[in-house]
């Protein structure tokens, strides 16, 4: 009998009710693993229907919609011989529950549900689904007619549940159940299971990478075992960037790591492991001198093998130092694919930018290059996809984006927006950034429509306000500065709609604001100014992060106009 298993785990961007798209991209990563030699291919949670499809879990549609995906997955000659770990949501006893579906070989093996759900920060998984609560408990699932059909399977397990293959015992864990204080892999591993996967849906923040990576390694670090962690990547329809980092981990270590930024649609990480690790860890650190109270985990018997009993000279995969990205590379990579992604998804032809010369603008604006330093990197490295992208958002099939500043230029305009308290240093410098990031600048001089906002006042109420320097009210003072900074708002949406237009080019644009995350905590922030927009880069990042982060734009890009 081999001992040796080669596994595969997901990062994914799924896209929010794209269910064509998201089975294609099931579909190529199941290929994909296969021809790597795995026998278990790990998905992303919810990776069917995509993660963030909201209210729209409400709807039997989208419970339909997944069936439908998951018979064509059943189906497909591509899902042969290799155990299948998908996600999708699954009504049960008219509970909505967040599932994973495990299958081989055309039979559904077990549907295991999620038994703790997320419900902090951004998260609010109980709007839409209930946990399973019933540990080590499992019931039977009565399969619709079409699955039936197809796996000639009336019911299939539903529950807290593992499975049981010829060599191995594989158990499920679900996103944030790896961040519960009591997790189920805890018990799993103190009942034989030897590889825990977890599919994930887990957002981007800066400086959260380290936490997960050792949330993983010590999974595995005090019982032994291999870890298998797969992720969403992209921003699926919602305002969260979710960041990939794939991986696989045994006894403690990471052995192999994906991207955590990356332009690629499906990306699969493979690793070869040896389950006699496993055994002689356990054997070594986890023998119960304590007899341990705890109810025995359902098996669900699999006739299949991981392992192949030639194995005996296949290297394994040997520990790895992760490269954690620096908080500055973070603001770069992070932000940058999220803005392709909603571009490329949004149907409009670029962005535009209110650049005020000022830190939060320059911090906007030098994201948007680094998302076209990617662009460009992408095709150069042979990615199809975003080449077929980038022609489709600039209405030009035989284009090639090779050079960032010249990408730059036809999807990124940059405004000015000056008004007589404007100093020349601000607009001096807003012009020198543009210039070296590639964008299409414009000047313009707001004081004629701010004056003809103030004549409509005092033409009704006969008074004229004054600012403070010239004897005004800090009332009055107050107010004339949010006029002008809400005309450039009506200014930025004027021209974001009607700029290509002018020129006889296709497409609108996308507004992008440059509010970081003090403004919104201290409400430090004028309502409905120039800082509204159709999406906000930098809205949760603090201002002493995006100085260092324009710091490291001077080193990394020669953008020597940040310096001033």
């Amino acid at each position: 009998m081999g001992r040796k298993v080669i596994l595969a785990t997901c990062s994914l961007n799924q896209w929010a009710i794209d269910f064509d798209g998201n089975l294609e991209r099931i579909l190529r990563s199941i290929a994909i693993a296969k021809s790597q030699g795995a026998k278990y291919r790990l998905g992303p949670e919810l990776d069917i229907c995509g993660y963030g499809c909201a209210d729209h879990f409400y709807e039997s549609d989208t419970l339909l919609h997944c069936f439908q995906v998951l018979r064509k997955l059943l189906e497909s000659p591509v899902t042969q011989d290799i155990i299948c770990d998908v996600g999708m949501p699954i009504m049960h006893h008219n509970v909505r529950y967040n599932c994973r579906v495990i299958f081989l070989n055309g039979k559904i093996l077990l549907i295991r549900p999620k038994m703790l759900l997320a419900n902090n920060g951004n998260n609010r998984e109980f709007r839409w689904f209930s946990p399973w609560n019933k540990l080590r408990h499992v019931e039977e699932y009565f399969l619709p007619r079409m699955i039936q059909d197809v796996t000639e399977q009336d019911t299939v397990p539903f529950g807290d549940c593992v499975l049981s293959t010829k060599d191995t015992c594989i158990g499920s864990e679900i996103c944030a159940e790896l961040w519960n204080p009591r997790s189920p892999h805890v018990d799993m591993g103190l009942d034989g299971v030897e590889i825990f996967t977890n599919s994930s849906a887990s957002y981007h923040e800066l400086r959260k990478a380290d936490h997960r990576v050792n949330l993983v390694k010590s999974a595995t670090t005090k019982s032994g075992g291999i870890y298998m962690f797969a992720n969403q990547k992209g921003c699926d329809g919602d305002r969260l960037y979710y960041d990939g980092c794939a991986m696989v981990a045994v006894n403690g270590d990471i052995v192999a790591q994906g991207r955590q930024f990356s332009l690629d649609d499906v990306e699969v990480v493979t690793a070869t492991l040896d389950l006699e690790d496993v055994r002689s860890y356990r054997g070594e650190h986890c023998h119960p001198h304590v007899e341990y109270e705890h109810k025995p985990c359902h098996r669900v018997k699999v006739d299949f093998s991981l392992s192949d009993c030639e194995d005996v000279y296949l290297p394994t995969h040997q520990p790895i130092e992760w490269q954690f990205h620096t908080p500055e590379e973070e603001i770069s990579l992070g932000p940058a694919c999220w803005l392709w992604d909603y571009l490329r998804r949004s149907g409009q032809a670029g962005f535009l930018l209110p650049l005020s010369g000022g830190v939060d603008s320059s911090s906007t604006a030098c994201i948007v290059y680094s998302m076209c330093v990617l662009v460009c990197q992408a095709v150069r490295d042979g990615n199809s996809q975003v080449l077929e992208d980038v022609q489709r958002v600039v209405s030009d099939v035989s284009y090639t984006p090779l050079d960032p500043r010249e990408l730059c230029g036809r999807i990124f305009t940059t405004c000015y927006m000056a008004s007589e308290n404007s100093s020349e240093e601000t607009r001096n410098r807003a012009k020198e950034l543009a210039s070296q990031v590639g964008s299409s600048h414009m000047n313009l001089n707001i004081d004629m429509a701010v004056k003809g906002m103030l004549g409509i006042f005092s033409m009704v109420t006969g008074k004229c306000p004054q600012f403070r320097a010239n004897g005004g009210s800090t009332r009055e003072n107050l107010a004339l500065q949010n006029v002008q900074a809400r005309i450039r708002m009506i200014l930025a949406y004027l021209f974001a709609q009607l700029s290509h237009w002018a020129v006889g080019k296709p497409g609108g644009l996308l507004v992008l604001g440059s509010a970081n995350v003090d403004e919104s905590l201290t409400g430090y922030f004028t309502k409905y100014d120039c800082s509204s927009a159709d999406i906000n880069p930098i809205g949760g990042i603090s201002k002493t992060d995006l100085k260092s982060f324009l710091q490291y734009c001077v080193e990394q890009f020669q953008l020597t106009a940040l310096k001033r």
